[in-house]
């Protein structure tokens, strides 16, 4: 299934969901804030490992979480893995944690990108490693910055993302996917498109017409015109 929503986009994920009314349309997904940098990598999927962090300030002593506990934390979570990490400075991006070293560290424990709205650097290299960046943010240093807990539920770009939540992003944005609905994603996806393609080629047709488009419209959208 994860293989199957690599091949499909953020919006088409969010279409899908839709049609399920499972959640208001202006909720499930990530504002525009947080950018897909090397959206030529394809969609990243996963399940989402939960922290927060500070770069600002220089750590409080006992208020620094344990790298350790936290590599171990990140393989309790089922893969592929999508680290999720929401800054507390204000302004956020003061400094970056994810740049080539974490990048490589992550990727080793079974992550294929992170999502942040802090700041990221290393592009190039992070790029060529095949990891992916989402964030709001791109930073020269990483200042100060540090974990301060992790494994709780996070708010990253108006959306709160719970440990373990599949969350599939794109050069669009960043969508969350029920669980119940994972199964059926992919194909309401190609009964979305199948719609959509019915309307593209109406418009496209040298006999188009504005009642042609009504009669499918009443047809496949009944109640929305």
């Amino acid at each position: 299934m994860i293989d199957a929503l690599r091949k499909i986009s953020s919006p088409s994920i969010a279409n899908a969901i839709e049609t399920f009314n499972v959640r208001p349309r202006n909720q499930g997904f990530m504002s525009s804030e947080i950018r897909c940098l090397f959206p030529e990598l394809g969609p990243l999927v996963g399940h989402a490992v939960t922290a927060v962090i500070r770069a600002e300030p220089q750590p409080v002593e006992g208020h620094r979480s344990s790298t350790f506990a936290w590599w171990d934390y990140v393989l309790s979570i089922p893969a592929p893995r999508v680290i999720v990490v929401h800054d507390l400075d204000e302004p956020r991006g003061q400094g970056a944690q994810w740049g080539e070293v974490q990048a490589n560290i992550h990727k080793a424990l079974g992550a294929a990108g992170a999502i942040t709205d802090g700041s990221v650097r290393d592009l190039d290299e992070v790029r060529a490693l095949g990891f992916q960046f989402a964030a709001a943010h791109v930073s020269v240093s990483h200042a100060y910055v540090h974990m301060v807990d992790f494994g709780l539920p996070v708010k990253v770009g108006g959306l709160w993302v719970k440990p373990g939540d599949l969350i599939h992003c794109d050069q669009h944005g960043a969508v969350t996917i029920p669980a119940d609905l994972v199964p059926k994603v992919a194909e309401a996806v190609r009964r979305v498109e199948a719609d959509e393609r019915k309307i593209i080629e109406v418009c496209q047709s040298r006999e188009f017409s504005a009642d042609k488009l009504k009669d499918l419209y009443k047809q496949i959208r009944p109640g929305t015109y």
